[in-house]
């Protein structure tokens, strides 16, 4: 992640199989929802899972889920 990086809380929705928040469905920002198409790179931080993904638009986000608080953010 870059130094300067902002994160803006988002709502997801996710799929939880073995685990909680497995990996995101859809995400809502800005009251408009994206589909997530791919799961392109998954890393685990200490606190944080982190999901970089290509949505129904055509852009790649990266969204961070705090696990301890189960809040999720769009790194910006």
């Amino acid at each position: 992640m870059q130094k300067d990086s902002k994160y803006i809380k988002i709502e997801v929705v996710a799929y939880s199989g073995y685990k909680a928040n497995e990996r995101p469905l859809y995400f809502v920002m800005d009251q408009q929802k994206f589909q997530v198409v791919k799961v392109l790179e998954f890393w685990c931080g200490q606190d944080h899972d982190y999901f970089k993904i290509l949505a129904d638009d055509g852009q790649v986000y990266s969204l961070k889920w705090h696990r301890y608080l189960d809040v999720w953010f769009i790194v910006a």
